[in-house]
């Protein structure tokens, strides 16, 4: 009977990951705004550049990353949603550590091919007037 259990919690597990959104999230749509309502023009996800950064403005050569602050580990003390779950915490050591060496390479890439990159963090998103000021010193 244990078993049946087991399955079903990894099943569930399963489940539950294939439901989180790489694209489309509600802080990049939220960050969409802020740009659009600046009067930039954007491109979605460019396959060509390192990482298909979630916003670029390409003839500006920038790109911008909105990053989840628990799948990025956001390492501000003060943020509270990059928490670590308790289960686990080998495959989550070593997701984690995946996740932000590629974050790092396709950075260092990006910059070695003159790109100027901006990451926007999740929970940057509460203060808008600072996000937006910061959004349009970056593009200028």
């Amino acid at each position: 009977m244990g078993d049946s259990k087991v399955q079903s919690t990894d099943a569930h597990r399963s489940w539950t990951m294939s439901q989180v959104r790489s694209k489309n999230t509600s802080p990049e749509i939220q960050v969409r705004k802020l740009v659009y309502n600046l009067g930039f023009k954007y491109q979605l996800h460019r396959k060509d550049l390192p990482g298909s950064p979630d916003l670029a403005f390409v003839s500006r050569k920038k790109v911008i990353f909105v990053h989840g602050c628990f799948w990025h580990r956001h390492c501000r003390p003060t943020c509270r949603l990059t928490r670590t779950p308790k289960s686990r915490p080998d495959f989550w050591k070593k997701k984690f550590s995946n996740n932000t060496a590629r974050d790092q390479k396709n950075i260092h890439d990006l910059l070695m091919r003159g790109w100027s990159v901006l990451i926007i963090w999740e929970c940057e998103l509460a203060n808008v007037a600072l996000t937006k000021r910061e959004i349009r010193l970056f593009l200028q």
